[in-house]
């Protein structure tokens, strides 16, 4: 390579060896995080028929099936953060050529699901008992612990899931993640339909057979990418799950050291959104509707940096792995550069036509449909600024954990979260008398402050030893 820049140079043309070696890192980047994006936004897609079915039942069942489900996706974020410690390790290893040290790495990512469930379990099964001790009405706890009675047991497989999808990010195998996880789709709406209200047949469940369609969907998840990785000719020569009754303490560890981290940071972030719904809640019923929206608008368009990111995270490991340092800064800028550009293309469409993407979330012939309009169009525009600070930190955090820097993210993310973030959010919001657009202003100033500080991190990643 050096001899070819050489020649380059001589010959006056450099500046396009420069840039096709960056042009070379556009494709896989895309490649690999465009299907990952994909099933992220079918992911959401299989949580919004469960909402849609269950919602015909009534307003209890659906009140009941949110309390549940929010604390299944707590226990399921901080599990899946742990585990995708999988993505750097595994990807570390295929970089130094090291096939039994990523066929440890699966196979203890998968011991890491199972033991993780085992306390996990220990709080779904009171989970009538906690929502009832955190204020809930007891009648509806008790319907929510009913549905939690069968939705528990989807949380094993859904973590299996992120450790498999783990090895397949980092063999470049996402597009049968998007596969499987649109197989998911289907599997899920079928068995609501026919669990959640007794057709052809089976008996009316209602939220338990949904809680059973769950269960059912994860496994067929997981099978279809457990078949794939045992019989596709490149990857079932590392027998990932081969003896996976044999334990590996030391990976084990690692994988907890690294991945620990990466679950309380994901909490932590998921806990900021939960606080900006209490606060908006603080101005108002509207105004809380309002914020709803514009929150599923920006977390459709969030998945492409989510599924961006997690090929950073692959590439960046794979680079330090084989001790590629360029190629680490150009995995790890290409994606950043990739990520805000495409935010930012959403961010136009946000400010051009909020109104009727707002729209399509709401009856126009309900008389306060005009104010929730109103308001949810103003926070489009934050939120525009918004996505594109939130794009720049899940890349500057995922590149940092692709060198298996995560316990400085987390500093990052917990001063930039609640810190900053809700002290502007309660400060613009409240104090200034913005209202909800402070309350959105807010958390884009805390996005960015850590988006800013991971990115800079990961320039500096040399002299703080992040590449030894």
């Amino acid at each position: 390579m050096e001899a070819d820049l050489a020649v380059d140079d001589r010959s006056g043309q450099s500046d396009t060896g420069l840039s096709r070696l960056w042009r070379s890192d556009i494709r896989p980047t895309l490649a690999l995080g465009l299907p990952l994006a994909g099933a992220q936004i079918a992911q959401m897609a299989i949580n919004t028929t469960d909402v849609l079915m269950i919602g015909r039942l009534g307003a209890e069942e659906l009140a009941a099936s949110v309390l549940a489900f929010n604390m299944w996706m707590l226990l399921w974020f901080f599990g899946m953060g742990i585990i995708q410690a999988v993505i750097p390790l595994g990807a570390q290893a295929r970089g130094r050529r090291a096939a039994r040290d990523l066929r440890r790495t699966v196979r203890m990512g998968v011991w890491v699901a199972v033991l993780y469930c085992l306390p996990a379990w220990c709080i779904t099964f009171f989970a009538e008992e906690i929502l009832v001790a955190l204020g809930q009405d007891p009648d509806i706890a008790e319907i929510a612990g009913g549905y939690m009675d069968a939705l528990q047991w989807s949380l094993l497989p859904a973590l299996v899931i992120m450790a498999i999808r783990g090895f397949l990010t980092v063999m470049e195998r996402s597009q049968i993640v998007l596969y499987a996880t649109l197989a998911g789709l289907v599997v899920n709406a079928a068995l609501d339909y026919v669990l959640i209200f007794g057709e052809f047949g089976f008996p009316r469940l209602e939220l338990v057979g949904a809680g059973i369609a769950s269960v059912f969907t994860s496994a067929a998840t997981t099978a279809i990418l457990l078949i794939y990785t045992s019989r596709q000719r490149q990857l079932k020569r590392y027998a990932v799950l081969g003896r996976l009754w044999r334990s590996d303490w030391q990976v084990f560890f690692k994988i907890l050291r690294l991945g620990l981290p990466i679950g309380i940071t994901l909490v932590a972030e998921g806990a900021l959104f939960a606080a900006s719904s209490i606060l908006m809640g603080w101005l108002g019923t509207i105004p809380l509707a309002a914020h709803g929206i514009a929150l599923q608008l920006a977390s459709i368009t969030f998945m492409v940096p989510v599924g961006l990111s997690q090929a950073a995270l692959s590439r960046v490991g794979y680079a330090a792995g084989k001790k590629d340092f360029d190629g680490v800064g150009r995995a790890g800028w290409t994606a950043l550069v990739i990520t805000v550009a495409f935010m930012s293309c959403f961010a136009v469409v946000f400010w051009i036509v909020p109104a009727p993407l707002v729209s399509l979330y709401l009856d126009l012939n309900n008389p306060q449909s005009a104010e929730v309009l109103y308001l949810a169009t103003s926070f489009l525009a934050v939120a525009a600024i918004f996505q594109i600070v939130d794009g720049g930190q899940i890349i500057g955090t995922n590149n940092l954990r692709g060198l298996g820097d995560t316990t400085v993210p987390l500093i990052y993310a917990v001063i930039g979260y609640w810190v900053i973030g809700i002290s502007l959010s309660l400060g613009l919001g409240f104090g200034a008398g913005l209202g909800g657009v402070g309350i959105w202003s807010g958390l884009a100033g805390g996005l960015a402050f850590v988006g800013i500080l991971t990115n800079i991190r990961f320039y500096r990643r040399e002299s703080l030893g992040l590449m030894s």
